[in-house]
């Protein structure tokens, strides 16, 4: 019985482990969304900046605007490649969580097949054990009454 017990606790520890890696794959996503969306409002920045110069450049402007505008339009799509490696690495990073969910997964069905196992191994030891009770009393049964017929013919 202390075995069984034992490989219920260990189900137990792996469900709380793999409900947490499901917390961890969650959190990951979530921050995965959020950076797409970042990102998202980072290019239709830049592609809104930009109709916006398109439409005001039919007037004439100075040197030093234009050169701002391009510094800033350089910023703006360097922030945009560093946002794209931010969501690389959170692609990873769910790529990691999901893997660790799935071996938690495994771990806990391995458990609990195990587990499964020894029930029915148990069950069939009980069962056997309660057959050859049944069979041992049959055994007596018989040998009482052949013993009570064996004295009924002597006398």
């Amino acid at each position: 019985m202390s075995a069984l017990r034992s490989l219920v606790l260990a189900i137990e520890l792996a469900t709380e482990k793999r409900d947490e890696a499901g917390r961890h794959l969650m959190q990951a996503q979530r921050a995965y969304l959020q950076g797409q969306n970042q990102l998202e409002q980072l290019a239709n920045y830049a592609a809104d900046s930009e109709a916006r110069w398109v439409s005001s450049a039919q007037v004439s402007m100075s040197t030093g605007i234009l050169q701002h505008h391009y510094q800033f339009m350089d910023r703006l799509h360097h922030a945009i490649g560093l946002q794209d490696g931010v969501i690389a690495n959170l692609l990873l990073q769910v790529e990691v969580e999901r893997k660790r969910v799935q071996e938690a997964e495994m771990r806990l069905a391995v458990l609990q097949k195990l587990l499964a196992k020894k029930q029915m191994e148990r069950a069939m030891l009980m069962a056997r054990r309660e057959q050859r009770q049944t069979d041992e009393f049959a055994a007596m049964q018989h040998a009482r009454a052949m013993a009570q017929l064996q004295s009924g013919e002597m006398t």
